[in-house]
Formats: C-alpha cells, structure tokens, sequence
C-alpha cells in the first residue's frame, strides 16, 4: 500500500461522513471546505483559484466521489510529499468528520476504549483493511489485531468466542466495517474485566509498534549531551523530533545495505544503549527498559532488510504475506469444493453404470434362467447380502463421523470444564486462606481482648494502691508538721546555743590576736639576735686569719660558724 492508498482511505471516510443523505453526492460547498482543510494537514500550497473554479455555483448540484477524484488527484495527492506533513494530524481531520456521524460511544460513560484510542484502533483498522470500498477487514485481520492487543495486556483471546461473534454479525463484503469492529470492541466482551488504563496502553503500544514510532535518548555529536527525541522509523530513513507532535525535525538517519545496527553496554549513567552504524557517523541511543532496546533494534535491523529487498514497511509486508496466504486458502479451498463436484459426478457416472450392468445381468439371466436358477439365486442373495453390508458400511461411516465429531466437542468440553475445575480449585485455596486468616485474626482479637481485661484489673488495683499511698502521705504530712514544730523548737535552742558558741569565738579571736603580737614581738627579737650572731662570727673570722695557711683558715673559719650553728638553731626553736 503506498502513501496515497493510505490517503485516499482516510479521505474516504471524510467523504461518506459528509454524504448525509447517503446518495454518494456531497455538496460543492462542503467539499470545497474539505479540501481547504486538506490543503492546511497536508502542508500543500494552496491554489484558490483552482479551488474556486473548479467547486463554483452551477446547475451540476452536488459531487460524487466520482467526480471528486480528478481534483483530488490533480491538485491535491499528486503534490503531496512523503515527510512534509505530520500524518496523524491529517488522520484526525478525517476521523473528526466521519466520527462526528458515524461513531456512537456509550453516552453513560461505560465505553471499553476512550475517544482517543478508538481513534487508534480507526487508523489501524485502515492499516489493515483491504484495498477496496467500501473499507471492510477480513476475520483473520480482526482476529490478528485483537490477539495484538491481547498479547500486550498479557491475557489470551478467546477464538471461539471470536468466531461465534463472527458468525452472529452481519458482515458486508467479507469482513466488518470499522464502526462493527469499535462496537465490538466497546462491547466488551472479549476484554471483561480490564482496565481502561490497560486496554490503552495496550492500544498504545500495538499502534507504536505498528506507526513504529516513540521516544528514545540520543547522544549528542559536537556537546556529546544526551537529548531525549522523539524516532519515527521508516523503511528508508529514522528520523527524530524534538517531541511527538513532530513540528520540528531535528535530523534523520539515511538506512541502506551498508547500516548495522550494535547493541552496546551501559555507561554515562545511561542503560540499554545501543547504535546504528552508517558509513559516515555512528548514532547512539538509549531505551527505557531492554524490552524497548530489543524491539527497536529488531524495527531497525527488518527495515534495513526491508530497504536492501525493496520492500516499504514489516508490517504492510506481513500484512500481504498474510492476504497472499488467504488467497492461497480461498483457492485451495475453491479447488477441494471443485475435486468434491469432480468426484461426485463420477459417482454418478458410475452408479449409472452399475445401473446399466444391472439390466445387462438381468437380460442374461432371463437368456440363461432355465440353466443357471440356482446359480442366479444365489448370486441374488450374494448381492442383496453386500447391499446390506454396503449400507451398514455407510451407515457405520456416518456413525463414526457423528461420533468423532462428537467426541471432539465432547473432548473441548472437558477441557473447559477441566479448566474450570482449576479455576474453582484456586479459588477454594484463597477462601481457605481468607477463612484461615480470618481466624488468625479473631484469635488474635481474643488475645487483645484478654489483655485489655487484664490491663483493666491491674489498673483497678494500682488505682486502689494509689489511694492507700495517697492516705499513707496525708498521715506522713501530719507526722512532718508535728516532726517540724519539734525541730524548730530544736532550733531556736541551737540558735541561742550558736550565739554563745560565737561570743566564745570572738574572745579566742582576741586571745589569738595577742598570741601574734607576742609572737611577732619575739621574732623580731630573733632576727636581732641573728645579727648580732653574724656579727660576732664576723669578729672570729678575722681574729683567727694569720693564725694558718689559706686552706686550712677557711676550714678553720667553717668549722668555727659550724660550732655556732647548733646554737642559734637551739635558739630558733625555743623561740618558736
């Protein structure tokens, strides 16, 4: 499917949702307002002029799609460039109109899928419907979108419900159209019990994965900083965003045979980095978790191949691989029924025969019936004999094949009710956990009671010793005030007993005082009589000089004052 294919689907819808008599005519004015619009999501210079001239007031009356597809491919698609304009803006213009008409929520608010992921699953329906209008998407499609979205919440699509459902809703053109899927989906019945938030985070990442688009980390070439971008990845080219509205571009990536693409250790703080090679510069990113690293990569790697083999996109080329395969089915299937019609027919061909060897036989044995009785009795009754056996042959046939498709039903039957049986099994565990803590936790509730009760009793009689020990402390008062008068009266005796002690220390002050006077006095004596002493050692001194050598005269003198010496330390003491 190329760009304008998937252009002219989404146009389509826009088209039939302004048709509103349903007639496949629109009016001039409103198509001349929808081509405006085109012109402004399309990034497309306008052409008024055109615009006017060829949507101006005539006696035509309103447009077919017919007679709306020259302009459309003339002035519009044939100028549309593949980059230049962000497609999901140019896929909301459409869905605005057609769901505006045509889309019919639950108004009380219990809608499975938001407006905006039923706007997703609108773009992937158109994705993967089939290249013919009205726009229809195949059983198989269906069931591969819902498994996708299953697949990312973790929880298994129920086929067969899925083919009850199938066979119950009319189908137009050999699938469902896309108002039938979102109602389907809306139903609920195929995603009970899940979380909005689930179902859209689901949807989320199937139309990602699908869009191949998301945010990414990127090394910086000059700065070497890290910058967090938003990756759009195409067959030929990756480019990047500064956020996922796309209005600006901040480089791209060129993908050819000659590109690789390395997973790289974690480092710079950063983790689950890897880069893509080309032969001028190498690119390094970072993902948020391994998951996405392993997705992109593989996204990456399938588009360099896709790119070397000629191919647009994995998913348009899966998408025909699975179309080639019911094609290839359909025509096995149409070449069965026609070996059935075959093979029935020389059935017939031969049960006329028989019928003609029958009259043949009959003939003869008229001829013969005189030579040959017993032998055509018998043959007769041989005959009739592997009639019967051929009937029951037939009829043991058909029996058995009631029977083995009985037992199959019988078999997926047990199988359900096995799994039910294990479903009831695991929720008989729980209870029994929920009875078994229950208990826990009214046996722990008796222990808490018993406590309290006990806690209550010893309150009582802490409460009881409280108003002893407070009757105890009124009796000790009393006691005190008495025990305080006593000492007070105590007191005032020691009072009178400290004023006598302190006159007595006041007269052995005195006494004291004149103790040091006498006491001063007689050292002063002393220190006189220690002159006088050095005096008269002096006058020795110099009495005794001639009297011997120098030597012997310092001994002498020495051994003179060591003579005195005794004497005045005597003298020193009885002083004292």
């Amino acid at each position: 499917m190329d760009l304008r294919a998937e252009l002219l689907k989404s146009i389509w819808y826009a088209f039939t949702a302004l048709d509103v008599e349903k007639s496949g005519k629109v009016s001039k004015s409103q198509l001349k307002v929808l081509s405006h619009n085109l012109y402004t999501v399309l990034c497309i210079p306008h052409d008024p002029v055109a615009l006017e001239e060829h949507f101006r007031d005539d006696d035509d009356g309103p447009v077919s799609s017919q007679g709306y597809m020259p302009y459309l491919n003339k002035y519009i698609l044939d100028k549309v460039e593949e980059g230049a304009f962000v497609k999901e803006n140019f896929d909301e213009l459409c869905w605005t109109l057609t769901a505006k008409k045509n889309y019919k929520p639950d108004r009380n608010g219990n809608s499975v899928v938001s407006h905006q992921d039923a706007f997703k699953l609108w773009c992937l329906f158109n994705f993967l419907s089939e290249d013919k209008y009205p726009l229809v998407m195949v059983p198989d499609e269906v069931e591969y979108l819902l498994k996708k979205i299953c697949s990312a919440m973790n929880v298994e699509l129920n086929s067969c419900e899925l083919d009850d459902y199938l066979a119950q809703e009319p189908q137009g053109q050999g699938g469902l159209t896309v108002w039938q899927f979102l109602d389907m989906v809306n139903s609920g019945r195929f995603l009970r019990g899940i979380e909005q938030e689930a179902i859209s985070m689901a949807v989320e990442e199937v139309y990602q994965e699908v869009i191949e688009d998301g945010y990414l980390w990127k090394k910086g070439q000059l700065r070497r900083n890290w910058s967090e971008r938003w990756f759009m990845l195409k067959p030929s080219v990756l480019s990047y965003y500064m956020s996922e509205e796309r209005k600006e571009k901040k480089g791209s990536i060129t993908l050819d045979k000659n590109c690789c693409v390395e997973v790289l250790p974690d480092r710079d703080g950063k983790r689950c980095m890897f880069c893509v090679k080309t032969l001028s510069r190498t690119y390094e990113m970072s993902a948020s978790d391994t998951r996405q690293r392993q997705e992109w990569t593989l996204a990456i790697q399938t588009a360099i191949r896709l790119q070397a083999e000629g191919k647009k996109s994995l998913h348009k080329d899966l998408k025909q691989k699975r179309r080639e395969q019911r094609e290839q089915r359909e025509q096995r299937k149409a070449a069965k029924e026609e070996e059935t019609q075959r093979l029935k027919q020389l059935q017939e061909e031969k049960e006329r025969k028989l019928q003609e060897l029958e009259l043949l036989k009959e003939a003869q044995r008229q001829a013969e019936i005189l030579l040959q009785e017993e032998e055509q009795r018998r043959r007769q009754q041989h005959e009739e004999m592997q009639r019967t056996l051929e009937i029951q042959l037939r009829e043991a046939e058909q029996a058995r094949a009631s029977m083995q498709a009985e037992m199959v039903l019988k078999e997926a039957e047990a199988e359900r009710q096995r799994k039910r049986i294990l479903e009831l099994e695991d929720m008989q565990e729980r209870l029994q956990e929920a009875l078994q803590q229950e208990v826990k936790a009214r046996q722990d509730e008796e222990a808490v009671r018993y406590a309290q009760a006990r806690l209550l009793a010893e309150e009582e009689e802490k409460l009881k010793q409280l108003m002893k020990l407070k009757e105890e402390q009124e009796e000790y008062i009393i006691k005190t005030q008495r025990e305080k008068q006593v000492l007070k009266q105590e007191m005032e005796n020691k009072n009178k007993c400290l004023e006598e002690a302190q006159k007595q220390l006041e007269e052995v002050r005195v006494n004291r005082q004149r103790v040091d006077q006498d006491v001063m006095a007689a050292q002063r004596k002393l220190r006189q009589a220690s002159t006088n002493v050095k005096h008269w050692n002096v006058q020795m001194n110099r009495l005794m000089h001639p009297i011997g050598p120098g030597d012997k005269r310092t001994n002498m003198s020495g051994g003179v004052f060591a003579g005195y010496q005794p004497l005045l330390s005597r003298r020193d003491s009885s002083l004292k």
